[in-house]
């Protein structure tokens, strides 16, 4: 997939995108903390290259991920560009078919998998997150 041209405003801003430690990752880590849970981070996926889990429970085994509502293509928040859109259509859904994938190979595995939405509140998160690796242990 070619990229398309873009912008210099929207290049700039979109560089400047986070992969890891976003705001809700680093508030959801910090809650789990305070619980004391302890967990890794990026935690590589056995058997599928540059996957990593962004908060894994190793021994429970389950993964969490903090998917952004505009790069997972949440139901109740993701956009849609104007400016290549057929590209970015086809960037988005190739983001979920990866994220399928991942959770596919994962629960191969025996881990479970738990995905929060960036726009969920990171104490509702938490205690959904909580409630698996407390059932798993």
């Amino acid at each position: 997939m070619e990229r398309p041209q873009t912008d210099t405003r929207t290049s700039s801003r979109m560089s400047r995108q986070r992969r890891r430690d976003t705001q809700p990752e680093l508030e959801l880590r910090r809650l789990l903390h305070a619980a004391g849970y302890r967990y890794r981070v990026d935690f590589e996926v056995h058997g599928l290259r540059r996957r990593t889990v962004d908060i894994a429970f190793t021994r429970a085994k389950v993964a969490v991920f903090v998917d952004g509502c505009f790069w997972h293509a949440c139901p109740d928040h993701a956009t849609w560009p104007r400016s290549n859109s057929e590209w970015w259509r086809d960037k988005l859904q190739a983001n979920v078919a990866r994220d399928c994938a991942t959770d596919r190979r994962l629960r191969d595995l025996g881990w479970s998998i738990v995905r929060v939405w960036e726009h969920e509140t990171p104490t509702e998160a938490a205690e959904r997150v909580a409630a698996v690796v407390r059932r798993r242990a």
